[in-house]
């Protein structure tokens, strides 16, 4: 096949077209047919045609004819004469223009042109068949015959039966000839009733449609394609050729309507972005709706472990539900944005959500989801401070009457002793003075009573869930008491009445009692106060406990004094026992006390001192470690709040400073943005000293001012800030490459919008955005045509009325009023192409130059066409561009 060289000449003769050799018969002869229709398709503009394709050209005048058809120039004077050099002259400037268009002829002269050597003459014009009709085929990255096959790939494709490999046995069967017309003019043509078994009658239609409808004239015969085992490649070029030529006019429609199909796609993604955004919206405001009432729910529970429960259940929620929530709602907010960029660059009406799903009301969803988020833990945290107290309290009530209670047992038995009445004087004497013990040790009880009873008092105040059974313990505790009171005083006034014939008594006993009575009740409230349980969450509180103690076992050596002074008196009564055998039978009548529990009692003090300062010291390291978590805690807060602080600084900076292009910006926040996330790891390890406090019942640092609130608000704060940022920078650029604004206009906009940002907000309010409209040269006077003009500006830059204007909203807006139409111009000359001469299109030639899905998406949305000249199923102009931009200024 010929060579083709786009950089020095066009093409070469074939390798295997060898001039020495005469041509395959069967080749010949399709060449001549093929040839002489295709200069004939050309001549005949020029009101002539040739009979013989070597006996016609051998003066050179049709030849110069036929060149100066095809490429539309002059050439030069042709000589009239009938000699042989005459036509050698003639056949000579033909071939001279055909070199001059970079085609090399090799072994082709004039001299056997003019003697009419065929070879020669049909190896001239296929020169000329490939420079003039093949050379310009352009089809994607690919020319000439490469690209002529691949346009017939690419319209045949969808054809079954139809593989179209090579210019020769491809095309035997015929059906790629029907495909090439069906694909383009379907109506010629019923593509399904052909049979690839029949190519006479495939062939033949071909070529009979061609000639009639599409002014190719039939350069083959069906039979001369059928007879050949291989037919003549450059004879079936040549008419494929006409096919494309002839078919080239249909790109033109093509192009139009890719033109469409784009913007019905931008139309189409716009839809689905709304979609998106009402889906997500909506799940994202029910989502906020089912966990309000969650957090707003403050119905205590009864048990410490439930509350750490709920505060567990509070932490998975911070931890692993609310921020891919976070996250959505940035989201949201991006895609709004976006969203709204591409509807301006469309010239479509703004997007407005469904109601109640604005990002405004987003917005305050979301503050009333933090509203009820807010102080939820710190309720937590302080039930379960309650609930302690309220375990601490109830046991510490449960101890106290317990010891209350076995004091009191048997006591109403023996006030209510009649004893006295057979009793003699020493008896009586004697149960006087044990009545009057007693009433001291009623009286030391008296304490207990009341601290039993405010300790009840107290648990009811905090609400705790078992204060019934507390009340009723407590009443008993009460009620017994008011009885042991009325006993007693019933009993000394008995015992009084016998008190004159009370004579003597052992002022030993007495004494003996009398000190005995409040030193026993001195060591029981020392191992109360000994296994009393206790509950601190300082080392302050701690060592003050401890300080207590120490004085408590200083007091210890004066005790055992008062001890070893109360035995003796015991040994004194004993000895005089023994001395005087006093008939006493081994009892003290003045009291139940004896040595024995006295030592027993003091042993036990003895011990529970050394288990006391056990308890103290473990007390002790465990706030120790409580500090060191505090301080570990403080040390990572102070550090991160800070840091958090100045990165949203630097960002508030960055998002008002101007360096470099808008790729710069974005490139440089991207790097901000991965250096944010790679912080990360510090939050997470601050939320794990966090846990830990928590873990702790740490409640209170001194250390720090910073929260892990405060912390968890800070970051995600700092992450939408910096995403919100670079969404700014990447609609910027969006809008500059769509609407062709240069770098400095962009400049230009980001200077004059800072100038009236006083406060670096970000956002220019009403009266701000108008004076930075004035100094940008726009003429808004201060009247009623200024005020309309201004509202006008307002309703494109602030669609929800909103009140401020965002710079991405001011760039929107110069760019709009700075940029030109070329892209609606352009889709509507598209409309003017398909609708040739018309001035409407009929919904089936829509529906035939695009794809289905777009083509009715484009009929659904126009108007029937009602001009004075209706035409049923046409689509007017107007209703056109209405479908594509909406109620726009096209």
């Amino acid at each position: 096949m010929d060579q083709y060289d786009g950089d020095n000449d066009y093409m070469q003769q074939e390798d295997d077209w060898d001039r020495d050799l005469l041509l395959d018969p069967a080749w010949e002869k399709q060449q001549r047919k093929t040839f002489t229709a295709w200069c004939n398709s050309h001549l005949r503009k020029a009101g002539t045609q040739i009979e013989n394709i070597e006996e016609d050209f051998r003066d050179g005048l049709k030849l110069m004819l036929l060149l100066e058809v095809i490429s539309g120039e002059r050439l030069a004077k042709p000589e009239r004469g009938k000699m042989r050099v005459h036509k050698i002259s003639n056949v000579n400037k033909a071939l001279d223009f055909i070199a001059s268009k970079g085609v090399k002829l090799v072994s082709i002269g004039a001299e056997e042109i003019v003697d009419g050597n065929a070879k020669m003459t049909l190896g001239m014009i296929w020169t000329i068949i490939l420079r003039f009709a093949i050379q310009d085929i352009s089809v994607e990255e690919t020319s000439a015959k490469e690209g002529l096959l691949l346009w017939c790939q690419r319209k045949t494709a969808p054809y079954k039966n139809v593989n179209i490999q090579n210019f020769h046995i491809s095309w035997k069967d015929g059906l790629g000839f029907c495909a090439l017309i069906h694909r383009h003019r379907p109506e010629l043509i019923d593509y399904g009733k052909l049979r690839k078994d029949d190519p006479m009658t495939n062939l033949n239609t071909a070529f009979d449609v061609a000639e009639k409808y599409l002014d190719i004239p039939k350069m083959l015969d069906a039979e001369d394609i059928i007879s050949t085992l291989r037919p003549d490649e450059k004879a079936v070029m040549t008419y494929v050729s006409c096919y494309y030529h002839a078919f080239s006019g249909k790109q033109k429609a093509e192009t139009a309507a890719n033109r469409i199909c784009k913007v019905l796609a931008v139309n189409q993604e716009n839809e689905q972005l709304m979609e998106d955004y009402e889906k997500l919206a909506s799940d994202l405001l029910e989502w906020i709706r089912r966990t309000i009432p969650w957090l707003e729910n403050r119905m205590p529970e009864n048990t410490m472990q439930a509350m750490q429960q709920k505060l567990e259940d509070f932490r998975d929620y911070r931890r692993l539900h609310k921020p891919p929530k976070v996250q959505e709602k940035c989201q949201l907010e991006i895609n709004f944005n976006t969203l709204q960029t591409k509807l301006r660059l469309s010239n479509r009406p703004a997007f407005m959500p469904s109601e109640g799903k604005m990002v405004s009301d987003i917005n305050n969803a979301w503050g009333n989801l933090e509203g009820a988020e807010k102080g939820y833990e710190e309720w937590l945290l302080n039930e379960i401070r309650r609930l302690e107290r309220l375990d601490h309290l109830a046991e510490k009530f449960r101890q106290k009457a317990a010891i209350h209670e076995a004091w009191t047992e048997g006591k109403e038995d023996m006030l209510q002793k009649r004893d006295y009445e057979t009793a003699s004087l020493s008896e009586i004497k004697a149960l006087l003075k044990k009545h009057e013990a007693f009433e001291s040790d009623l009286a030391a009880h008296q304490d207990r009573v009341e601290q039993i009873a405010a300790i009840a008092q107290e648990l009811n105040e905090l609400d705790y869930y078992d204060s019934p059974s507390v009340n009723a313990r407590c009443q008993r505790i009460c009620d017994q008491w008011d009885t042991l009171g009325a006993l007693t005083q019933k009993r000394s006034e008995a015992l009084q009445r016998t008190e004159k014939l009370l004579e003597t008594i052992d002022q030993l006993y007495l004494e003996f009692a009398k000190r005995a009575a409040p030193f026993n009740n001195w060591m029981e409230g020392a191992m109360e106060d000994l296994q009393d349980t206790f509950i601190v969450h300082t080392i302050e509180e701690i060592q003050g406990l401890s300080t207590a103690h120490e004085q408590f076992k200083a007091t210890l050596p004066e005790a055992d004094k008062e001890r070893l002074a109360i035995l003796g008196i015991h040994n004194e009564i004993a000895k005089i026992v023994q001395t005087y055998h006093v008939n006493m039978a081994g009892t003290n009548p003045y009291t139940t006390i004896n040595p024995q529990e006295i030592n027993a009692k003091w042993d036990k003090v003895r011990q529970l001192v050394p288990q006391r300062d056990q308890a103290l010291i473990e007390e002790h390291a465990r706030q120790q470690n409580n500090e060191r978590l505090r301080r570990q805690f403080a040390n990572q807060a102070n550090v991160i709040g800070p840091w958090i602080q100045t990165k949203m600084e630097e960002i508030g900076r960055i998002s008002i400073e101007m360096h470099g292009t808008l790729e710069d910006q974005l490139t440089h926040l991207r790097q901000y943005e991965k250096s944010i996330v790679n912080y990360k790891p510090k939050i997470d390890q601050l939320e794990g000293d966090h846990q830990l406090i928590q873990e702790a019942l740490i409640f209170d640092n001194k250390h720090t001012n910073y929260t892990m609130e405060h912390i968890r608000v800070g970051w995600e704060q700092l992450l939408t800030t910096i995403a919100r940022t670079i969404n700014e920078i990447e609609n910027q650029i969006l809008t500059r490459d769509a609407k062709g604004i240069s770098q400095d206009q962009l400049n230009e906009f980001r200077a004059s919008f800072n100038h009236f940002d006083r406060d670096h907000s970000g956002t220019l309010g009403a009266e701000e955005f108008k004076a930075c409209l004035i100094s940008l040269g726009f003429d808004i006077a201060n009247d009623a045509q200024g005020e309309n003009e201004f509202s006008r500006i307002m309703s494109i830059v602030d669609p929800n009325r909103m009140g401020i204007v965002t710079f991405q909203a001011f760039i929107d807006f110069m760019s709009r009023e700075t940029a030109d139409t070329d892209t609606a111009d352009q889709v509507m000359a598209s409309f003017k192409v398909l609708a040739g001469d018309k001035n409407y299109i009929l919904a089936d030639e829509l529906r035939r130059e695009l794809p289905p899905d777009q083509a009715e998406y484009c009929i659904a949305r126009m108007a029937p066409y009602t001009g004075p000249d209706a035409v049923p199923g046409a689509l007017d102009y107007m209703s056109f561009s209405t479908a594509l931009y909406g109620e726009s200024d096209l």
